[in-house]
């Protein structure tokens, strides 16, 4: 991440509740959000060069499908960032900081971009206009040392309320000063203009149009360019290839990681935990260069080990978030370009086994009669230990190397077909084909392990010392069950897990998150726990800790 941003990190969890109202925070016109009341606004005009109508891109797609099956409360979706201007260089005026956000709208077609909706049951599109007005908010702090925490609260009311998506300009700006200069610049994003990837390029344009009045070349492409390319045939064509490794994935594994509910849902129904751990980020290098995979591959498969052991599963199934970027092209595009890939592991193949001959254990459609594991409470009083699993988490590590590769290559696709194979399926073999289980790595980039000797045992138990655990948030509706996030902060990986209190109480998201980090750090360490002790750990783990 570069340096001097800051994220909305739990922000994006607060709730709603269900039938509210949601104010239209940022919107002119609209009401001015709690606590706001001393804040000016200013309209600034922008120019860009073009106008027009497109599809929506596919990742568009995916987006707008999960905010309507998370609405109202698909607040969550929005991103925030903060840019400290204060920190460094010369005083930045409030006429300057506003003429590098008319320059930013004018840069970056995707913020002068709303949604259009049919009048009848046909796609939605995207519209670009290019001239408007922005409304930016203006705080007031009363000196430099109380800046950055009206930075964050109003990061934090920006944040809070859902996007009007037909009206509303998908970006939210607002300026804190000091005296006669602008110390933050706060973004709040829609996430159908942007995903995580693209509002660190807008925080990187935003300070290098603040600080030497240009942002160099424009981007290679638009979002309107990108739709066009991917509605044509051979964006078809690369579409149906990609949905092909996601049936064969589908028919291999077990219908949903979590097919039975545990325990009646708490209300708030999805509970947060968030455990930031510092012997988590050193145990992860140490792994990963042991193992020459990426760290993000280890913390995927140590999520999708767990969740197969706790459920009795012997093939994982996770989606990971993809950021779909490796065309030179899309790295510097403003637009949403994640999508699900599907990661598929079989347990015991993956740890060099080979079948025994006896019973392999049903893995869901990939068996002809339909899938045979538990459907409901009644055929089973709970998960059971898959047969043929031998070896140790870190001799995964390889083949989920390679599994994770083939997921981040069929991550682009049309949604509006993925749903059709979901619904094909589902209808196929009677019973809702989804893994409700994803992972996403927001980190950009992963910090370089520090050279020299990897830490010792002593010293990672050292450094669990400092590991914290909380609960920061809740919310009424998320369409998934089981939602992983990976973050930084400062020297100290920061993992939270976003779960359906009715598959995982709030007990077994804290035992998940623990299990992870002792899973990751044993494996450091030189003592990986075999794959038959999984469900110990997760039944143990964190235990006495807070």
């Amino acid at each position: 991440m570069p340096e001097g941003t800051a994220t909305a990190a739990g922000r994006r969890a607060a709730t709603v509740p269900a039938g509210t109202e949601p104010e239209k925070a940022g919107v002119p016109g609209g009401p001015v959000p709690s606590g706001a009341c001393s804040d000016t606004r200013r309209d600034v005009a922008f120019q860009g060069e073009r106008s027009g109508r497109a599809p929506l891109t596919w990742g568009q797609r995916a987006i707008w499908h999960a905010i309507r099956r998370t609405a109202p409360n698909d607040h969550y979706f929005n991103i925030g960032r903060v840019l400290p201007l204060a920190d460094r260089g010369r005083p930045v005026t409030v006429p300057e900081a506003l003429k590098a956000l008319a320059h930013l709208m004018e840069r970056h077609e995707s913020l002068r971009t709303r949604l259009l909706l049919p009048p009848q049951d046909g796609e939605p599109a995207q519209s670009l206009a290019d001239a408007g007005t922005l409304t930016v908010t203006i705080t007031r702090a009363a000196g430099l040392p109380e800046a950055a925490a009206e930075a964050d609260a109003l990061l934090g009311r920006l944040s809070s309320t859902r996007f009007d998506y037909l009206a509303e300009w998908p970006v939210r700006a607002a300026l804190v000063t000091a005296g006669d200069r602008v110390t933050h610049a706060v973004l709040v994003l829609c996430h159908l203009a942007a995903d995580g990837h693209a509002a660190e390029i807008l925080v990187r344009d935003l300070r290098l149009l603040v600080r030497r009045g240009s942002a160099g070349r424009p981007p290679a492409t638009t979002p309107l360019d990108l739709a066009r390319d991917q509605h044509a045939a051979a964006g078809r064509r690369r579409g149906a290839a990609a949905l092909a490794h996601w049936e064969a994935g589908y028919r291999a594994a077990p219908p949903t990681m979590f097919p039975d509910p545990r325990a009646e849902p708490r209300n708030p129904r999805f509970w947060t935990g968030r455990l930031v751990s510092p012997a988590l980020a050193r145990a992860v290098g140490t792994v990963a260069a042991a193992h020459r995979v990426s760290g993000s591959t280890v913390l995927l498969t140590a999520s999708a080990a767990l969740v197969a052991a706790g459920e009795g599963h012997r093939t994982a199934a996770v989606l990971p978030i993809v950021g779909n970027r490796t065309a030179g092209a899309l790295r510097d595009l403003v637009s949403t370009l994640s999508q699900d890939g599907l990661f598929v592991l079989d347990l015991a193949e993956a740890a060099g086994l080979a079948e025994t001959g006896g019973p392999r254990e049903p893995s869901g459609l990939a068996e002809a009669g339909g899938p045979e594991e538990p459907s409901g409470p009644a055929e089973s009083p709970g998960p059971r230990q898959p047969s043929g699993l031998a070896g140790t988490f870190t001799g995964l590590l390889p083949a989920a190397y390679r599994a994770a590769l083939r997921a981040y290559r069929a991550a682009v696709y049309d949604p509006v077909e993925w749903d059709a194979l979901g619904e094909r399926l589902s209808a196929e073999y009677g019973t809702d084909v989804h893994p409700y289980c994803c992972f996403n790595d927001m980190r950009l980039v992963e910090r370089a392990r520090p050279e020299g000797p990897s830490a010792t045992a002593a010293e990672l138990a050292e450094a669990r010392r400092r590991t914290t655990f909380g609960f920061p948030a809740t919310q009424d509706r998320v369409a998934c069950r089981y939602c992983l996030h990976v973050t930084e902060e400062g020297d100290a990986l920061a993992v939270s897990l976003t779960a359906d209190t009715a598959y995982l109480p709030p007990e077994a998201i804290r035992a998940h998150l623990y299990a992870m980090e002792e899973l990751i750090v044993a494996s450091a360490a030189g003592a990986p726990p075999p794959l038959t002790e999984l469900r110990t750990l997760l039944e143990t783990a964190g235990g006495g800790r807070p």
